[in-house]
């Protein structure tokens, strides 16, 4: 599994849905570079028991990220109808009806494979025929992205474990902070908490650039 932190965020283009209603071809993060920061998340799978839950909490929090200038958009390895289908049904009935941020299909698997966050992987048998190595589905990945394409922070859960929103609101808020203000932001920070002045070169090189 790789750590992408600083480093450009890799590059996908897919089919998604897009307001919870529309199919799209060639979906691509490019059209945030230097308008926006990104949350991209990655879930295992539609119609599940887990993945509803964080997928809303992300719906429930829209404005909030809104307010800040963040894209949010999911990911699975789940084709474009799936993901469809899914959003026209109820929450009531364990859909994800009212979700309106963009939901992408990762259906060749090689968006979740460039993130590192593919559970399972492709190998070879004696006969030489190419199989499936674990479930093949994505774990519950997280990138923060800036408004230059670099990943600036990340967490990766296994299958049961679901994230927190409201950290990843915090997380935002703080590299907002570091931004805005040229301060890193020490443990438990909160926004409208003191930050701390930068000492150390790698956060001075990524301040200048900001």
């Amino acid at each position: 599994m790789s750590v992408l932190v600083g480093k450009k965020a890799p590059h996908f283009s897919a089919s998604a849905v897009i307001n919870g209603e529309e199919i799209v071809e060639n979906f691509s993060l490019d059209q945030y570079i230097g308008k926006n920061h990104v949350v991209l998340f990655f879930y295992p799978k539609d119609f599940t028991f887990v993945c509803p839950t964080e997928l809303h909490a992300f719906q429930e929090k829209l404005e909030e990220f809104e307010k800040r200038g963040v894209k949010v958009v999911a990911c699975s390895t789940d084709t474009e109808e799936s993901h469809y289908n899914w959003l026209q049904m109820p929450k009531d009935n364990g859909g994800i009806q009212g979700v309106t941020y963009t939901v992408v299909a990762d259906t060749t698997k090689s968006i979740a494979t460039n993130y590192g966050v593919l559970f399972g992987s492709y190998d070879y048998n004696e006969q030489g025929e190419l199989i499936a190595n674990g479930p093949m589905i994505a774990f519950r990945g997280l990138f923060l992205i800036d408004k230059t394409g670099v990943v600036m922070h990340q967490v990766v859960n296994h299958l049961p474990l679901g994230r927190s929103v409201d950290e990843t609101l915090r997380m935002v808020d703080a590299l907002q902070h570091v931004e805005n203000h040229g301060e890193v932001c020490p443990a438990n920070w909160e926004k409208g908490d003191d930050a701390m002045n930068a000492t150390f070169k790698g956060v001075a090189d990524y301040l200048s650039k900001h």
